[in-house]
C-alpha cells in the first residue's frame, strides 16, 4: 500500500424526518451532539459517531441500516428500553437473538425509520458436515 493512505474514519450521513426530534432521540440514548447546524449535526457515542443531516426522502430513509457494535447488545438493549425512547418517540425496538452471522443484537428503528443493528460479536458455532 502507497505512504499516506491510512484511513482515520468513517461516517454516515443518517437521515432525520424532523432534524431537532431526531436529535432529541438521539441525546435522549445517551449520545453527544458537539456540534450542530441547521443542516447538519455531528452525533457520537464514545469513539463511534455519525452525522445526522437535516433531509429525508421517506424511500431512502426506509431502506437506510446502521450497524453499531457494542460490547454488550444486552446492555444495549437494556438502556434502549430504560431510556424511554419507545414511548416519548413512538420508534419500535425488537428483542435481542443470536444471529446466524456471529452476532448478538437487537435492532432499532430511529424516528426517520432508520434501522439499527445493535450488536455484539458471538463465537461462531461450527457447522456440522454435510451428508
Amino acid at each position: 500500500m502507497p505512504a499516506n493512505l491510512n484511513a482515520v474514519e468513517i461516517k454516515a450521513f443518517v437521515p432525520a424526518r424532523d432534524f431537532a426530534v431526531s436529535k432529541d432521540f438521539y441525546l435522549a440514548l445517551g449520545f453527544e451532539i458537539p456540534w450542530s447546524d441547521d443542516d447538519l449535526a455531528y452525533v457520537r457515542f464514545g469513539d463511534a459517531a455519525f452525522l445526522l443531516q437535516n433531509f429525508h426522502e421517506p424511500a431512502h430513509a426506509a431502506n437506510f441500516q446502521m450497524h453499531f457494535l457494542v460490547e454488550s447488545a444486552d446492555a444495549w438493549h437494556a438502556h434502549v428500553v430504560a431510556s424511554g425512547v419507545v414511548e416519548r418517540f413512538g420508534v419500535k425496538v425488537g428483542p435481542v437473538e443470536e444471529r446466524p452471522w456471529a452476532m448478538r443484537d437487537f435492532v432499532m428503528f430511529d424516528p426517520a425509520g432508520v434501522m439499527w443493528r445493535i450488536a455484539h460479536n458471538i463465537p461462531r458455532k461450527p457447522t456440522s458436515p454435510s451428508t
